[in-house]
C-alpha cells in the first residue's frame, strides 16, 4: 500500500481498526452470489464458488491485484474522510484523484499513469458490485483532464538489453541448478520477448496445473510457447541459438534434464544449496529480482552508481532487448511480442533507425 494510505489530516491514521478494515473489505469482494429469493445448497454454493473463480479468472493475476489494492486503498481513503466508497460518488472521486496528485499530507505525488491505472481500478471494483462509475462525468473527467495537462511527462523508459548485454549476465550464473535454471530464464525470456509473468507460468505439457497460462513444445529445430498472455492465445517460436553456450532451447532442455521436470510448472523453486528442485513455481518477482542481480554483477552500465543502474533495467528489458536488437521485419518482431499494433512495438525500440525515412528530403528540402 502506498505511503499516504497511512496518514490524513482530516483524521487520525487509528480512527478505525485494520482487522475492521480488512473484514469489510473481503466481505465486499464476494460479490457474486445467489438470488436473495434462492435457497442455498451445495450444489447452488459450489456454482457460486466456480463462477468467483471464472469472475478472477476475467482478468490477469496481477491485474487483480492492483485492482484488489485500489479498492483497499480507497475505501480506506473514504473512510478516512468520514464517507463510504458505495455507492459512486464522482464528487468524491474528483477530490481523491486530487489527493493522489497534489497529496495534502505530505506524502509523494503519484504519476498521472498511476493515477489513471487507479480509476480503471475503481470502475472495475464498481463494475464488480453491480454500479456504474462514469469515468466522462465532469467532477471526474474534468479533473483527470487537468491533472494531465499539468502533470503529464513522457514514459519513463526502461534499458534494453543488448546481446552483449545478455551475454555477459548469462556468464555471471554457475551450473548449479539454480544457474541451470536462471540462465534459462534469461535466454528464454529474452529470445521470446515475453514478460516475467509470461516466463513464470509456462508448464511443461498442456493442463498440467490450474495457475498454468501456456505449455511448452519441445522441437528438432527449437521451442513452440503456447501463451494464454494479456492480448489472448499466442505461439511463440524460439529457434535454437549458434552455439550451446548461447542457445535458449538448449538452456531450457538442461535445466528440464537435470532438474527432473516433465510435468508441471516449468520454473520452480530450489533448496537452498541449489542442488534440488522444489514443487512451488517461481514468482514473477524472481525475473526482476536475477535481472537486477546479473546487471549488477556483469558490470553493465558500471559507470553509473548501483542505485541508478538497478533502476534502469525491469522484466520490460528483455522484451525492449529483442525489439531493438533484432535485425529482422518489425512485423515478425511485433508478432513474437504479441503486440496489436506496430506503434507499440516501436515503443519498445530503444536503438531503431529513426530518420531512415526523412520526410524533410521526401519534400524538397
Amino acid at each position: 500500500m502506498d505511503s499516504e494510505s497511512e496518514k490524513s489530516t482530516s483524521a487520525p491514521s487509528d480512527a478505525f481498526d485494520d482487522a475492521q478494515v480488512d473484514e469489510r473489505d473481503q466481505e465486499e469482494s464476494d460479490t457474486i452470489a445467489l438470488p436473495s429469493h434462492i435457497a442455498g445448497s451445495g450444489a447452488f454454493d459450489r456454482l457460486v464458488e466456480n463462477a468467483r473463480d471464472y469472475a478472477k479468472a476475467s482478468t490477469a493475476e496481477n491485474t487483480n491485484k492492483a485492482y484488489a489494492a485500489d479498492w483497499k486503498h480507497f475505501a480506506r481513503w473514504c473512510r478516512l474522510k468520514g464517507t463510504d466508497p458505495l455507492p459512486p460518488s464522482p464528487e468524491m472521486i474528483g477530490l481523491y484523484l486530487t489527493d493522489l496528485a497534489a497529496p495534502s499530507n505530505g506524502s509523494p505525488a503519484l504519476s498521472v499513469s498511476t493515477i489513471d491505472r487507479r480509476l480503471s481500478g475503481l470502475a472495475w471494483n464498481y463494475a464488480q458490485r453491480g454500479f456504474a462509475l462514469d469515468r466522462k462525468n465532469r467532477h471526474v473527467a474534468t479533473v483527470l483532464a487537468g491533472i494531465k495537462r499539468k502533470h503529464a511527462r513522457p514514459p519513463v523508459q526502461k534499458e534494453a538489453i543488448l546481446p552483449e548485454d545478455i551475454l555477459a549476465m548469462v556468464a555471471t550464473l554457475g551450473f548449479d541448478l539454480r544457474g541451470l535454471r536462471d540462465r534459462a530464464i534469461l535466454l528464454i525470456g529474452y529470445a521470446g520477448g515475453l514478460r516475467r509473468s509470461e516466463i513464470v507460468s509456462l508448464d511443461v505439457g498442456k493442463d498440467d496445473t490450474p495457475d498454468s497460462a501456456g505449455w511448452i513444445e519441445i522441437l528438432e529445430d527449437g521451442a513452440v510457447l503456447t501463451l494464454n498472455a494479456k492480448t489472448g492465445w499466442r505461439e511463440v517460436e524460439i529457434g535454437r541459438g549458434s552455439s550451446e553456450q548461447t542457445c535458449p532451447v538448449h538452456a531450457l532442455e538442461q535445466w528440464l534434464h537435470f532438474a527432473k521436470i516433465d510435468f508441471g510448472p516449468v520454473f520452480v523453486r530450489t533448496s537452498r544449496d541449489g542442488k534440488k528442485a522444489l514443487d512451488a513455481r517461481l514468482s514473477d518477482k524472481h525475473v526482476a529480482r536475477l535481472i537486477k542481480q546479473t546487471v549488477l554483477k556483469s558490470g553493465i552500465r558500471a559507470e553509473l552508481p548501483e542505485k541508478d543502474r538497478l533502476a534502469l533495467f525491469s522484466g520490460h528489458s528483455l522484451r525492449a532487448g529483442l525489439a531493438s536488437s533484432a535485425e529482422v521485419d518489425e512485423r515478425y518482431v511485433q508478432k513474437q511480442l504479441g503486440h496489436a499494433s506496430a506503434e507499440m512495438t516501436r515503443r519498445y525500440q530503444r536503438r531503431r533507425d529513426r530518420f531512415r525515412v526523412n520526410l524533410t528530403k521526401a519534400a524538397g528540402l
